[in-house]
């Protein structure tokens, strides 16, 4: 009766925390803050985010997962121990939870592991690593059980992982190292190369968010972008439109586009004549910029639509997997 289940959706750009009878918990950045010469904690979350390209030197603040693996061991297990110790204040349990993580579908069995212990480590009486695009299907209200062909495209902020699910398992999958990041650095060298404008990673995705866009809008829009002029060293500001953000965008969106394509071409034909009845399904952070469905409708010949919780679905795949790898 005191048992307890959390899934939790360890991405490169959010941690999100799914308890089960409460729903999302916790949907915070993946940042952290530290005092450099004592490692001590000063910030997790949202408010280490807004420190990022702000802190003084004595003081570090890091993403500790890139491209949707640990790449700090101490500083993800002390961000986790975190969130869950908030997670399980709000259940008002005191009991070690069951977890479910999520990790991109291309990690490796080592890059499962360090996941795992890090789970572990925060007090987890079992842990189960599941991979994403299963998450995001369940999340998505998907039936992966039934004997029919799943195409789900995960655009994370590390990782774009695409696959075909079939009798709960993936049958053919991909996973890029290219995502919301990557749209992130791509806004950033383009404004560099077509302004002489430097600009920071928060600002990037504030046009990626506002105004981004990977097909033409009925009407562009703009945005006022301020950075520093690499000419004069003084702030400048400059106006961006969505159709800047397309080309700026091209080479990610492409590759992307590719991958998908490789999928179904590796698929067996039956699985894929379910896609193309039933569609294709976008979730994750990326899947929201403007025009994601119709570019990959238009690539594909496949109808695409966008999850209903895109950037829940994979954590409520999480939440909802406790239960249903106790079925299997």
């Amino acid at each position: 009766m005191f048992d307890m289940d959390i899934g939790i959706d360890l991405g490169t750009a959010n941690v999100l925390v799914y308890v089960k009878g409460k729903g999302i918990v916790i949907n915070q950045p993946s940042v952290v803050a530290f005092e450099k010469r004592t490692k001590r904690l000063i910030a997790i979350g949202q408010k280490a985010k807004l420190m990022m390209g702000k802190a003084p030197d004595n003081i570090e603040v890091i993403r500790p997962l890139k491209q949707g693996v640990i790449s700090d061991f101490t500083v993800t297990e002390r961000m986790l121990k975190a969130f869950i110790e908030t997670a399980m204040q709000k259940k008002k349990m005191l009991s070690r939870p069951r977890i479910c993580v999520c990790v991109p579908s291309g990690v490796t069995e080592v890059e499962k592991r360090a996941v795992e212990d890090a789970v572990y480590h925060t007090g987890a009486k079992h842990v189960d690593i599941m991979e994403e695009p299963i998450a995001a299907a369940i999340g998505a209200d998907i039936d992966i059980a039934l004997p029919r062909g799943n195409m789900i495209v995960d655009i994370g902020g590390g990782t774009s992982d695409v696959a075909v699910i079939s009798l709960g398992g993936i049958v053919e999958s991909n996973s890029l190292k290219l995502a919301g990041d990557d749209y992130n650095e791509a806004m950033i060298k383009y404004i560099r190369r077509a302004y002489n404008l430097l600009i920071g990673e928060p600002t990037a995705e504030r046009i990626k968010m506002n105004i981004g866009s990977v097909y033409p809008r009925e009407e562009p829009v703009t945005m006022e972008v301020k950075g520093r002029d690499l000419v004069t060293g003084f702030p400048a500001r400059i106006i961006v439109s969505s159709e800047e953000t397309i080309e700026a965008f091209a080479e990610v969106t492409a590759q992307i586009l590719d991958t998908i394509h490789n999928v179904l071409e590796i698929s067996p034909p039956e699985l894929v004549s379910d896609i193309a009845e039933h569609g294709i399904v976008l979730s994750g952070g990326g899947s929201l910029i403007y025009g994601m469905d119709r570019l990959v409708e238009e690539s594909t010949g496949i109808h695409a639509y966008v999850a209903p919780t895109a950037l829940e679905a994979v954590v409520v795949g999480a939440g909802r997997s406790v239960d249903f790898l106790n079925k299997k």
